[in-house]
């Protein structure tokens, strides 16, 4: 790609729309426990990775840096010149990734007490689906911190390298990470079971039997996700909540999550649940929340 591109290089500072309150702080403290080393660099003030793009006349990679300016109700979003070709592609994952769409006050309706202390809590997207559902297999049954050294690893073994600034890797795609054998995933210390899944999700999404993106079919997705030998329900719904935007997910196994709701069973937190629908998935944000 060359040399960093200084921000007056590319587009700097675009405006999208947020409605208030917005609680940046937990937003962005969400990511960086799961920020992906190389990826993607997380501080207080701003926000940047790396990302690839498809558009029909080829493949754009570069970055992109989102800060918070929300004395005037945006998110200020700068991007590699690289990326000027599909700015309308970028933005819109951009505004996904931060939940820029939601709107508190609808929501609060539904949740009551629950978002009370912290109506601003959004969900956080992703910018790529095969990206954030690795993350999540790599997750499975092992602390955040453990889970984010791998999938550092997965990403500089067999993502392509980047200039961008302070980052080095584009995480890789599905069609990269198909062809390969769970020997050369469970070599970065992974189990070998959570090394299958992920062959086998990226074989899926690389035919096209699966789909992981925004506004997807849920129930199909759900169902191929699930005949994936290592991948439950938790897995497929968060990845629900997260890649496919759908804001109605609720991962009630999730031991984080019934320890909130008073160190209940899984039964009982779905069945506690049914009345922030169709918005459990904030509702299990604030939850997260009020453990952390």
């Amino acid at each position: 790609m060359g040399a960093p591109a200084r921000a007056d290089d590319g587009l700097t500072g675009i405006p999208l729309p947020v409605r208030l309150p917005y609680d940046w702080a937990a937003l962005i403290g969400f990511l960086a426990r799961r920020a992906i080393d190389g990826v993607e660099a997380v501080e207080a003030d701003a926000y940047t990775r790396t990302l690839r793009l498809g558009p029909t006349h080829g493949e754009c990679t570069g970055w992109v840096r989102v800060c918070p300016d929300l004395a005037h109700a945006c998110l200020r979003v700068t991007l590699s010149p690289s990326l000027r070709p599909v700015q309308g592609g970028v933005l819109a994952k951009i505004a996904f990734l931060f939940d820029t769409g939601c709107d508190p006050a609808e929501i609060a309706l539904t949740l009551g007490a629950l978002a009370a202390p912290a109506p601003g809590v959004r969900v956080p997207g992703a910018v790529d689906g095969f990206e954030l559902a690795v993350r999540a297999i790599l997750g499975q049954q092992i602390t955040v911190r453990a889970a984010r050294t791998l999938a550092g690893r997965f990403a500089a073994a067999f993502g392509a390298g980047i200039e961008a600034p302070g980052l080095g890797r584009v995480f890789p795609p599905a069609r990269d990470i198909a062809p390969l054998a769970v020997r050369d995933i469970a070599q970065l210390g992974v189990i070998a079971a959570r090394a299958g899944a992920i062959l086998e999700m990226a074989r899926a999404l690389h035919s096209g039997a699966l789909v992981l993106e925004r506004d997807a079919a849920v129930a199909p997705c759900i169902a191929a996700l699930t005949a994936i030998r290592g991948v439950g329900e938790w897995t497929a719904q968060y990845v629900a909540m997260r890649a496919l935007g759908w804001r109605d997910a609720f991962p009630h196994g999730d031991l984080v999550l019934r320890r909130a709701l008073g160190d209940v069973t899984p039964r009982q937190a779905r069945e506690m649940a049914l009345g922030w629908r169709p918005w459990r998935a904030y509702a299990a944000m604030h939850l997260w929340r009020s453990v952390a």
